[in-house]
């Protein structure tokens, strides 16, 4: 898997990102439908829109705390991953992941583990002795998933954008053993 990186754009509705490539993240957003759907992110989940992803990766990006990571294989996008370094909350000492999403087309064949592997050893790299994420209470498949990785639950609050319920969960991250040679 090939991680890129998301650059941040000077224009606050996303409208500078190259074609083919909001071409593609539009189609991976929309193939989450039923994530959207729970999420309440986009006003019709089932047409979700280039300038709707336009606009929300471009307000994600507007944070220089915040990297967007893209995911490939064998050149095709297989998934995202929004990263936060510094939560709003200053007594919060952790990065969060703000979002991971895999397409379905490829669900169970171990790209978003993968994806959460990078992510977490992005954090690591960067000195992070631990990660967090929320996961929306109506949604027990993720719930599954970032426990099945080692996450475990540390708070139940709303978030902080739109009030929905969520389980917080953190991982910590110990220090990579090194690898002989």
């Amino acid at each position: 898997m090939i991680l890129d990186v998301l650059k941040g754009s000077a224009d606050p509705d996303g409208r500078d990102l190259p074609g083919p490539l909001l071409t593609e993240l539009t189609a991976l957003y929309a193939a989450n439908r039923d994530f959207h759907a729970l999420s309440g992110d986009f006003p019709d989940p089932d047409d979700i829109r280039p300038e709707q992803v336009a606009r929300v990766l471009a307000d994600e990006l507007a944070n220089p705390d915040t990297e967007v990571l893209l995911a490939r294989s064998a050149g095709r996008l297989v998934g995202i991953a929004v990263t936060l370094a510094h939560h709003p909350d200053p007594a919060d000492p952790d990065p969060w992941i703000g979002l991971l999403m895999v397409d379905p087309a490829v669900h169970r064949q171990g790209y978003g583990r993968q994806l959460a592997a990078l992510v977490e050893d992005r954090f690591r790299a960067a000195g992070r002795d631990g990660v967090r994420l929320a996961v929306l209470d109506d949604n027990p498949r993720a719930l599954a998933f970032w426990t099945t990785l080692g996450y475990e639950v540390v708070d139940h609050r709303a978030d902080r954008r739109l009030g929905r319920p969520c389980a917080v969960l953190r991982r910590a991250l110990p220090a990579a053993e090194p690898t002989a040679h």
